[in-house]
């Protein structure tokens, strides 16, 4: 086993978190933008073009790394984003799963800067995680309910330290392919749902 096969087994969650974040939106969320007013705030859709665009083409470029030449769902529900990025990523993962040590530790060019390729793997979870924060933010605004990408939410009862659980939304990666219905929420229960009520 690679010593980097943490960087394999952490892509595996952030795979199911962009989906499962995803899955939070209605398909008529996707033209919503954070200030109607300023397209400099990305719509939800142009949130998921860029996450598929964006992960192609670090893989692409950066770890050369090539599992499709069309990364976004030639239609654009909300389904069918989740279904697409769940193909590509996980051919993603199993050509992550071939590679050596010797690999990971390899430079590549990371834009104009050379970086190995256990750096660039860093970087691009991290650019992920920074998307699905973005696009929680966006499911706030539009009043949807938050299940669990790390661990409790308001909706799933609050703080860890008041013992609230972590709910994901679906029972398994099937059930989110296929759209089955959500897990019900408790919401935040009888204490507030932040350290500054």
């Amino acid at each position: 086993m690679s010593r980097y096969q943490f960087l394999i087994d952490t892509y595996r969650t952030e795979i199911l978190k962009v989906m499962s974040a995803w899955s939070m939106f209605h398909d008529a969320d996707l033209p919503h933008r954070p200030n109607p007013s300023d397209a400099r705030g990305r719509s939800v859709l142009e949130q998921m073009v860029h996450q598929c665009i964006s992960e192609d083409g670090w893989f692409k470029k950066m770890l050369e790394i090539e599992v499709t030449a069309n990364p976004v769902p030639a239609k654009e529900t909300r389904l069918d984003f989740i279904q697409t990025y769940a193909r590509d990523s996980s051919n993603r993962l199993a050509a992550l799963e071939q590679k050596d040590d010797a690999w990971w530790e390899g430079d590549a060019a990371f834009f104009d800067v050379p970086r190995s390729r256990a750096w660039i793997m860093t970087r691009r979870l991290t650019h992920t995680a920074h998307h699905r924060g973005q696009q929680t933010g966006l499911l706030r605004m539009l009043g949807r309910d938050l299940y669990s990408t790390y661990g409790p939410t308001a909706d799933t009862g609050g703080l860890p330290a008041n013992h609230a659980p972590t709910i994901y939304a679906y029972a398994s990666l099937q059930a989110l392919l296929e759209d089955a219905p959500k897990r019900s929420l408790p919401g935040p229960g009888g204490r507030p749902p932040t350290e500054r009520p």
